[in-house]
């Protein structure tokens, strides 16, 4: 598996917008090469307000659940979004569609981007896709099984803001030392998945009469036994019992009854003022780091990025690079 991922992380270079599925819009005019390598796919260097961008993904699954997207413009700024599906695409799909006009309504009042306007971003695209849920349930109740992991970076008047939900990953490469200096990974994102100890203390002190809110199954620790991830979009039967019915599979299906949420929608948020030392950032889905350290990543994609780079009024953007596997 260590060299498609090397091929693939060296194949990057810049993005935006970008999804190889029917549904993806039109590449803008300045971007430059695409390419496919078997179930391989990347779309070099593109600029935008915050640098220089690229994207690739790997596709693993029958359907397509990863989406990605990147808006440049004011006045927001560039905002990246990593959107990982699971269970199938629709909630990825919407969350693809929908979460950048959420951000720009929450972010039209005086103060623009915060995060508290991104957090209101996502309350607004969750709550917009539960309603959905809602109005297909009966027909549809698969819809009420889809869920994705969210990982969106907001570049703002300089400032970095990284949001999550679910275990995708933002990584910083960033220099230290004088001259060259070395390349060191800085994790900006945290995560959300029940294999981390502080993860399931949160989960059992935020359910204290639930003994089973966390358990082990086949090696790997689960939320109620089925979901790995603590925090997400969708998942509505998990969130709310009247999605947890014998409409839904069986496999998704809590045997007992619950009165409060078992999952959340709140994403952790986190914000930093770029610096000069800043070189890149890696925002990638739980695939590729269960393969690669964030060291490893960093060194990759620092040994292999190309000499582009965007400058600002006052000193270099990042570049930023946008990994999907």
């Amino acid at each position: 598996m260590l060299g498609p991922l090397l091929r693939f992380l060296s194949a990057c270079g810049g993005a935006w917008q970008t999804s190889p599925t029917p549904h993806a819009p039109a590449p803008p005019a300045d971007s430059s090469a695409e390419g496919r390598d078997g179930l391989l796919w990347w779309r070099d260097i593109a600029r935008c307000a915050a640098g220089d961008l690229s994207a690739a993904l790997v596709q693993a699954n029958q359907v397509l659940e990863d989406q990605c997207r990147l808006h440049s413009a004011p006045p927001l700024g560039t905002v990246l979004g990593l959107f990982d599906g699971h269970a199938g695409h629709r909630a990825s799909r919407f969350a693809c569609d929908h979460f950048v006009t959420h951000l720009r309504d929450a972010a039209s009042g005086p103060q623009g981007v915060t995060e508290d306007a991104i957090r209101n971003a996502f309350a607004a695209t969750e709550g917009a896709f539960i309603a959905e849920v809602s109005r297909q349930f009966e027909t549809q109740p698969d819809v009420a099984t889809v869920g994705a992991c969210c990982l969106v970076g907001v570049v703002h008047d300089r400032t970095l803001f990284v949001a999550n939900l679910g275990d995708s990953r933002a990584v910083l490469g960033k220099k230290v030392g004088r001259g060259n200096g070395q390349i060191v990974a800085e994790q900006l994102s945290s995560e959300h998945n029940a294999n981390m100890e502080d993860v399931r203390q949160e989960l059992m002190a935020e359910h204290p009469d639930d003994p089973q809110i966390v358990a082990l199954k086949h090696g790997v620790w689960r939320v109620k036994g089925i979901i790995q991830v603590s925090r997400s979009l969708g998942d509505a039967y998990l969130k709310d019992s009247k999605f947890n019915t014998e409409l839904i599979k069986p496999k998704f299906r809590v045997s007992e009854p619950f009165s409060r949420p078992i999952m959340s929608a709140d994403p952790s948020i986190v914000s930093r003022s770029l610096q000069p030392s800043d070189c890149f950032i890696i925002f990638a889905s739980d695939g590729l780091w269960e393969h690669l350290s964030n060291q490893e990543a960093v060194e990759i994609v620092h040994s292999n990025q190309r000499a582009v780079r965007f400058h600002s009024t006052h000193h270099h953007c990042p570049l930023i690079q946008m990994l999907v596997i």
